[in-house]
């Protein structure tokens, strides 16, 4: 399927989210563009994972927009994935979890068979074919989330800590998969709580706190010298 024009820039405008009493994410506004990878950062509460599912259209701003490219004449949505810390299994072999998403895409039975073993293959998982998805190991089934996006070839991949309960080797696994996706032209934006990820992947870092963005800037402007007392407290582990 060919991509008709770029769903970028994906532009958040006073962006806000409440639950009850509780505002969530407060007065958001910013613009991600194309080649850079985006990681957002910031203590556990600051709501980086409730502005991802905004951003994918998988929650309902409460106020303000999420806009895709304005000239973008199809459906965003096709063209966009995310991945979840703890990714949902179908009750599927490996291939057919790869495959389905295929299907609903609209391709054909043989070519999404023969694309889906080329994307296992990628992810190291081609010996794994044939096995139940939901009895492979935590770091291989998140291998198999990303190939199951990887495979529908979107234009921007959210992550949301998709590294956070895998052990050292399988999380350098699934960071050379997030690496050569975006080598291939995708827009990475993703969250993470480990700050070495976020030097090895990150092009620039959008730090959130309480629901806004305190500081955006080059990933290695912000390591070198967070310029928000937050961010600098947060760097130095003083923030939980």
């Amino acid at each position: 399927m060919v991509r008709p024009a770029s769903i970028l820039p994906l532009r958040l405008d006073h962006l806000g989210y409440r639950v009850g009493s509780t505002q969530i994410i407060d007065d958001v506004t910013c613009e991600l563009s194309s080649g850079t990878r985006t990681v957002v950062l910031g203590p556990n509460g600051a709501g980086k994972s409730v502005l991802l599912r905004l951003c994918h259209g998988l929650l309902t701003p409460t106020s303000g927009s999420v806009r895709w490219n304005d000239s973008f004449a199809g459906d965003p949505r096709l063209w966009q994935a995310m991945v979840f810390q703890r990714p949902v299994m179908l009750r599927r072999s490996a291939l057919a979890n790869v495959t389905y998403g295929l299907k609903l895409r609209g391709y054909p039975r043989a070519d999404r068979i023969d694309l889906a073993r080329i994307m296992l293959d990628r992810v190291g998982l081609s010996g794994l074919a044939g096995r139940p998805a939901r009895v492979l190991s935590g770091g291989e089934q998140q291998r198999l989330a990303l190939a199951r996006a990887w495979a529908l070839d979107p234009e921007v991949l959210f992550l949301d800590e998709p590294t956070a309960s895998l052990d050292p080797a399988a999380a350098r696994a699934v960071e050379e998969i997030i690496d050569a996706i975006h080598r291939g032209g995708t827009k990475i934006i993703m969250t993470t709580h480990n700050l070495g990820q976020a030097h090895r992947l990150a092009d620039e870092i959008i730090f959130l706190e309480r629901g806004r963005i305190v500081e955006r800037s080059p990933a290695a402007r912000f390591f070198q010298g967070p310029a928000s007392p937050e961010a600098s407290a947060y760097v130095k582990g003083e923030l939980p």
